[in-house]
């Protein structure tokens, strides 16, 4: 099976890992919504939330909340937006879960979100140094 997620969690595909821990890991989303977006995905395969084991579901959203906390402590945001699609709008059929610093007038409105670029790979480095470094 070819799982862009799995190949990241393998090694097999350069990621900008902000949180390497248990059953969960995070990286930079290579199109964010705004810079520190964040794509916490299972170590495993699971296509859905709703394959994803009762006793991970502890661990997983712990890590969602961890990454949660560090954009609003490190990044300086004023809250966050964390959001999983089932199958529909899933880019990747590997469950993800969107973990989005957010901001008063940030501009994303409804579902009809903007995108943004890091402006180079170094600025992208340093993004997920600053996330890694604050969830220890």
């Amino acid at each position: 099976m070819d799982c862009a997620f799995c190949e990241i969690v393998a090694g097999r595909r350069p990621a900008h890992v902000v949180l390497d821990d248990g059953p969960a890991m995070a990286f930079l989303d290579n199109r964010p919504l705004f810079k520190g977006h964040a794509l916490l995905v299972p170590r495993e395969h699971y296509e859905t939330l709703q394959g994803l084991p009762g006793d991970l579901l502890g661990p997983y959203f712990g890590a969602a909340q961890r990454l949660s906390t560090a954009m609003e402590t490190v990044l300086g945001a004023a809250g966050s937006f964390v959001a999983i699609n089932n199958r529909v709008s899933q880019s990747v059929p590997h469950l993800h879960t969107h973990v989005v610093p957010r901001n008063r007038k940030d501009g994303l409105r409804g579902f009809f979100w903007p995108r943004t670029k890091y402006d180079d790979d170094d600025e992208a480095r340093e993004y997920a140094k600053r996330l890694r470094e604050a969830l220890g």
